[in-house]
């Protein structure tokens, strides 16, 4: 978890901005947050500084119902910085401070195994894999919440910038692959793992990047929608078109609407209808999200996603 500074206007540069703006950003915890807008319960786990920063975000958790039992504050570094700016096309642009910055610094001796062990999805990234001792302590975590029979959940969030080379990225993303049951990557992450082919071709996806344990892949395509493949079934569920403000969070957004479907109902991954049905409600609720500025602000109630999922309906009708 970490601060974002947005620029207080939009389309411009790092360099132009005339002033930022402070948010509080990292995938993880905006998917725990939209967990719980949903009614559903999370926690987060990770490390901040022990600073006005790491304080700040752990209030902006609690505030929003997620157990914040397992985060840690470092005394000797500070929390995570990244400068984001939406250019005039609505994609971002990214600067950050993190040498090393406090999140890097958790350790397998600081993990709430307990927590781990009460969760019924851990959802991860693969930011945390980057460097030591977090790298380990994720690892640890996994096997942890394996162990316990949760579902594993991953989001690879790819930040190139932030690996020491592409090569090192796609080593560190695929080298805990084969582990997770569920994972949602984008149409651009699929391009980057099989070394440039085609994030289109099924075959592709299937042959490189399917894997036997795996109960559910995704592959996002922004606006236009998703693509899933299980073992049983595959096919697209189209997206929702929305006048995009801000698209930070809507993949998060996204994944937190998948796994609260799958944590109310785990025979998803068996029922096609059903899981149809969840992949458009987790389309809905990226389409929210990218009609405001900011994650954490933008992320919806499961009441707003019902209540747009309704007026859909009733335009389709008419």
């Amino acid at each position: 978890m970490l601060i974002d500074f947005v620029p207080t206007v939009g389309g411009v540069s790092l360099a132009e901005a005339p002033a930022f703006k402070k948010a509080p950003g990292g995938a993880p915890a905006n998917v725990a947050v939209g967990i719980t807008r949903m009614g559903g319960s999370s926690a987060f786990i990770g490390k901040v500084g022990a600073d006005e920063f790491g304080y700040m975000l752990a209030d902006i958790l609690k505030q929003n119902n997620v157990d914040t039992s397992g985060m840690r504050f470092d005394t000797s570094a500070r929390t995570a910085l990244a400068f984001v700016t939406l250019r005039a096309d609505g994609e971002r642009e990214f600067l950050f401070f993190r040498n090393p910055s406090a999140d890097m610094l958790l350790q397998e001796s600081e993990l709430d195994r307990n927590l781990l062990k009460q969760a019924r999805i851990f959802h991860y990234g693969s930011i945390s894999l980057i460097d030591e001792p977090c790298k380990s302590a994720h690892i640890a975590a996994m096997s942890i919440a394996k162990s316990s029979g949760c579902i594993l959940s991953y989001d690879p969030n790819l930040r190139l910038a932030l690996w020491p080379s592409s090569e090192a990225a796609r080593k560190g993303i695929m080298s805990i692959w084969d582990q997770a049951d569920v994972i949602k990557i984008s149409e651009d992450e699929v391009t980057f793992l099989t070394g440039g082919d085609d994030p289109y071709d099924d075959n592709v996806v299937l042959k490189k990047l399917f894997h036997p344990n795996l109960k559910l892949l995704i592959v996002t395509e922004g606006s236009k929608g998703c693509r899933y493949y299980t073992k049983e079934f595959k096919g697209r569920v189209s997206g929702v078109k929305v006048k995009p403000v801000d698209t930070t969070g809507a993949g998060d957004a996204f994944v937190s609407g998948i796994l609260y479907s799958i944590a109310s109902d785990q025979t998803i991954f068996q029922d096609e209808k059903s899981l149809r049905k969840a992949l458009y409600f987790g389309n809905v609720c990226g389409a929210i999200t990218v009609t405001e500025r900011g994650a954490i602000p933008s992320l919806p109630t499961k009441e707003a996603v019902l209540q747009f999922l309704l007026e859909a309906a009733l335009i389709h009708q008419t």
